[in-house]
């Protein structure tokens, strides 16, 4: 298929799909004149997998480079390329908290990852996230909320189990990749709603009766 074609089948403009080639986000097509050149199904599969990375997962140009350079080398390992995608997802902010918060919280976090063996290092985004996390409770004066700490680990592995297992079903690693993303971004809204909906029946339950409270109207 020609540029136009592929825009088409992509839903990406032609500017944008001129853009992705510049930076190396999209492998060349074939060559059949000096200024035309041919696409596959490969290059709309790319397309689809570059947006889902820069739309749904908020990642940069440069973090979608390294997650497409995973993919193309043949040497790495899925567990690898997985790695380098979840890593160029954005962590959770937390606010700024004291020296004694934030090793409170550290001692918590290593104990966490000692105890599950969880293959997260120290210094790694997401453990300094999981930190700056529990290091914003201990601000607030909600230190007792990390008594809970192990039945939400118990429950993402749980989950994490479910969403692995299920993208090593898939035929390719650009699916795979895709459909990490997506659950994970999407996944992580999904999660959260049906906790608020749990939360309104165990509360239901714990405190007794009334009906669910909706918000006004606006207008």
């Amino acid at each position: 298929m020609r540029m136009a074609e592929l825009s088409r089948e992509s839903g990406v403009p032609v500017a944008t799909v001129k853009y992705y080639l510049r930076e190396g986000l999209l492998h060349p097509g074939e060559r059949t004149s000096p200024n035309q050149a041919r696409y596959d199904e490969g290059h709309v599969r790319r397309l689809r997998l570059v947006r889902a990375l820069l739309d749904v997962g908020g990642l940069s140009v440069s973090a979608v480079k390294d997650v497409v350079a995973a993919i193309d080398s043949p040497d790495t390992p899925m567990h690898t390329v997985l790695g380098v995608t979840q890593h160029g997802l954005p962590s959770a902010r937390t606010a700024m908290a004291d020296e004694q918060a934030q090793a409170w919280a550290r001692a918590r976090v290593d104990a966490l990852l000692k105890e599950r063996a969880w293959p997260c290092t120290d210094g790694s985004p997401l453990t300094e996230s999981l930190v700056g996390l529990l290091a914003t409770l201990r601000a607030l004066g909600h230190t007792e909320f990390a008594s809970v700490l192990d039945h939400y680990a118990d429950a993402a592995q749980q989950i994490a189990e479910t969403d692995v297992r299920h993208v090593a079903a898939l035929p390719d690693p650009e699916a795979t990749v895709e459909t990490a993303v997506i659950g994970t971004v999407i996944g992580d809204a999904l999660l959260a709603t049906l906790r608020r909906m749990a939360h309104a029946d165990v509360s239901a339950r714990l405190f007794g009766g009334g009906k669910e409270i909706n918000r006004p109207e606006s207008g």
